[in-house]
């Protein structure tokens, strides 16, 4: 375990190999939790082959005990095929919500498997919300302002030229946001023109944004 570069005014970001590292968010001093994990050889392989069409795409706002149910509806919905390694990816999403509501508290976690292909959220911010948990199962990951040029960056935003800190594919961060009181800057990455497509697992409390709640 390891903490990156910080000053003493900034929130700590913290990783680890184990998915422990994920409760340390609860220290005040800690703005991001970091888990470094890879999936499986074969479901990297079945991930990156999809076509952008197949891959899975949607909202759900549940209680945990049926995220499964949930995430294979999305899957469905999507056309997604029903293979082993889309199986995995469902309990991967299923299991990382129900981690992240043992740490937010809830039994109802808003769960968002997004695909993306275009500049989404490319603006530099700290998430209004207490906390959120982000992996990126296809595509460039999540990119952080480190702490000394976080005012730099909200401030230049495309301008910035500075260094980023970008999560690597499959890493588990459980962020603070702004009603969390360390909140850190990111953004996802700009992709639009480059042919590249991201799949995004994003999971929050609920909110006043949050879709109607699931039922099978």
């Amino acid at each position: 375990m390891s903490a990156l570069p910080a000053d003493d005014r900034a929130p700590a970001l913290v990783r680890g190999q184990s998915i422990s590292i994920l409760r340390r968010i609860a220290d005040p001093a800690v703005g991001l939790a970091l888990w470094e994990r890879r999936l499986s050889r074969a479901a990297c392989r079945w991930l990156d082959g999809l076509p952008a069409d197949r891959l899975p795409d949607g909202r759900v706002l549940v209680g945990v005990a049926e995220a499964h149910a949930a995430l294979t509806g999305i899957l469905a919905r999507s056309h997604t095929p029903d293979t082993p390694e889309a199986r995995l990816v469902v309990a991967d999403a299923a299991m990382l919500a129900r981690r992240f509501a043992a740490i937010a508290g809830g039994e109802t976690v808003d769960i968002r498997l997004e695909t993306i292909r275009h500049d989404a959220c490319w603006k530099f911010h700290v998430d209004d919300v207490r906390l959120r948990m982000l992996t990126t199962y296809r595509g460039p990951g999540t990119q952080i302002a480190s702490p000394v040029n976080a005012a730099e960056a909200l401030t230049r935003q495309r301008d910035y030229a500075g260094p980023l800190d970008e999560i690597p594919p499959h890493a588990v961060a459980l962020f603070k946001g702004a009603r969390g009181g360390a909140g850190v800057v990111h953004r996802s990455p700009p992709i639009s023109g480059t042919g590249l497509t991201r799949l995004v697992l994003c999971v929050n409390l609920p909110s006043a944004a949050s879709p109607p709640r699931w039922t099978p």
